[in-house]
């Protein structure tokens, strides 16, 4: 139904209908009602979103700014999102986001209909979550003297102390928040590397045989830290008491363990870890953090949970029940669909916020390579290998991901975020057409005529089309780029 409008009345009519299937709706706008049926409690919500677009951008604002009835187009939309894990991670380990900011968070993600968001909460540079029966890990492990600002050399400090973490009631706040919204919350507890700040804390976790982990502090600057934990059963039963805290904190089903970047050099020079390898009969380092990875599979899913890590855990051997995120181009991802494992598909070469948003000398801190607003719409998550097969399944969606490194506040997560993570909103929603044949000039169009004003109204500090607005660039903080591999997501 087309063709003429009306104001918006105060009752809007909805029910579920399970055939539409989940998150599904129907938004039907008429002379005498409007309604949304829903396949589900969360599929009458995004028709919500839906409608809430249809009134324009002060729908998004906080209160209304006029008695006056919205007037709004009939219209019949019948709509369906393409992946069930449409997500976000925000870094609150680097850079510390108060529970506020977060919470805050959760409504710009349902405001664009996605419905993950993926907290990495501990880290090299800062342990985000209390643990009561651990209690130094946020006394000590959630404070760092100073901070680097950006890279380069000579470095540049802030010398300002930082830290800061979420208590368990912050955290439950958060999640019970965000289930208001049909928002998932996913918690990522690092290991068995990214753990510098848990050894400062406590440096029995560390390999003491190989360095004095009792000098040790939170690290200060960026980059991987060569501080891992030990392969130890001390360290294991440490670390199922961490989870079982989280447990109670998270009660959805993905737990997240990282195993990203564990750097084995310790564990090569460590008798602790020679000695662990040989009794396990696994060949190397790499299944020494497998048998690691492969515990806390069992661990978790003996608790009807599921664990899911970066794509580094396929090395030494996956462990069965694991889902994967794939951050290093696509390789990883295939490789565990294909072998029957589910997939998050977030390449960095595709979808890292994080990463520069243009060449332009005025960009602030510039990292990694340049991803256009155009370049996140063009993302496809199911690569050609997979597409037509029945492995196509194994990817259950994507997500954008915020490393905070020279995010240090409110505004330089909006500025790294959007507009961007609109484009990526709708690439994961829509089923649309191959990157190459997608309307960017479409997509562009609207963003002009209706989301940046929705944006506005949501009061979020994007980047501008024409760039960076004085007060959003850092000169005199170095960036550090990188030269992007020239290969081309569809010959993954």
């Amino acid at each position: 139904m087309t063709g003429g409008s009306g104001p918006l009345g105060d009752t809007v009519e909805h029910r579920v209908d399970p055939e539409l299937g989940p998150e599904a709706y129907r938004l039907t706008v008429a002379a005498d009602r409007v309604e949304i049926v829903g396949g589900d409690d969360a599929g009458v919500f995004w028709g919500r979103q839906t409608l809430r677009q249809l009134g324009g951008p002060n729908a998004f604002r906080r209160a209304p700014l006029s008695r006056e009835p919205v007037v709004v187009p009939y219209l019949i939309v019948e709509d369906a999102p393409r992946f069930a894990w449409r997500g976000m991670m925000l870094d609150v380990a680097r850079h510390f986001m108060a529970k506020d900011d977060v919470l805050r968070y959760v409504d710009v993600l349902a405001a664009h209909k996605l419905n993950v968001l993926h907290l990495h909460l501990t880290d090299d540079q800062g342990w985000r979550v209390e643990i009561k029966r651990y209690p130094r890990l946020t006394e000590v492990g959630a404070w760092r003297p100073r901070t680097r600002l950006g890279w380069g050399e000579p470095a540049l400090w802030d010398e300002r102390p930082h830290g800061g973490f979420h208590t368990q009631d912050d955290l439950r706040e958060i999640v019970a928040y965000a289930a208001e919204r049909h928002v998932r919350v996913v918690p990522e507890i690092d290991l068995p590397g990214h753990s510098q700040a848990a050894i400062a804390a406590y440096p029995e976790l560390g390999n003491a045989d190989v360095v004095d982990t009792g000098a040790l502090g939170v690290k200060t600057d960026w980059g991987i830290s060569p501080h891992v934990l030990a392969p130890t059963d001390a360290v294991i039963r440490f670390y199922e008491g961490v989870f079982t805290e989280i447990l109670e904190l998270f009660p959805g089903r993905y737990v997240h363990i990282g195993g990203d970047e564990c750097l084995k050099e310790q564990w090569r020079e460590s008798p602790t870890a020679q000695a662990r390898i040989a009794e396990l009969g696994v060949d190397d380092e790499d299944g020494l953090q497998s048998w690691m990875i492969r515990h806390f599979d069992h661990w978790l899913a003996e608790r009807g949970r599921r664990l899911i890590g970066w794509d580094e855990i396929l090395q030494g051997g996956l462990a069965p029940g694991a889902a994967v995120m794939c951050w290093r181009w696509y390789t990883g991802g295939i490789a565990a669909a294909e072998a029957g494992h589910d997939v998050v598909m977030c390449p960095q070469q595709e979808v890292y916020l994080d990463h520069v948003q243009s060449a332009d000398a005025g960009e602030p801190v510039p990292f990694g390579w340049v991803h256009t607003l155009e370049d996140v719409y063009r993302f496809e998550p199911v690569p050609p290998r997979l597409t037509g097969t029945p492995h196509a399944a194994h990817v259950v969606g994507a997500q954008a991901n915020l490393w905070s490194e020279v995010t240090e506040n409110r505004g330089r997560v909006d500025y790294q975020a959007f507009p961007r993570l609109a484009a990526f909103a709708e690439a994961v929603w829509s089923t649309l057409p191959h990157p190459d044949e997608r309307d960017f000039d479409d997509f562009e169009r609207r963003m002009h005529e209706a989301h940046y004003a929705r944006l506005e109204a949501l009061g979020i500090a994007y980047r501008p089309p024409a760039g960076p607005h004085p007060w959003q660039q850092r000169p005199g903080v170095p960036g550090r780029m990188h030269h992007k591999p020239r290969r081309p997501w569809h010959t993954a």
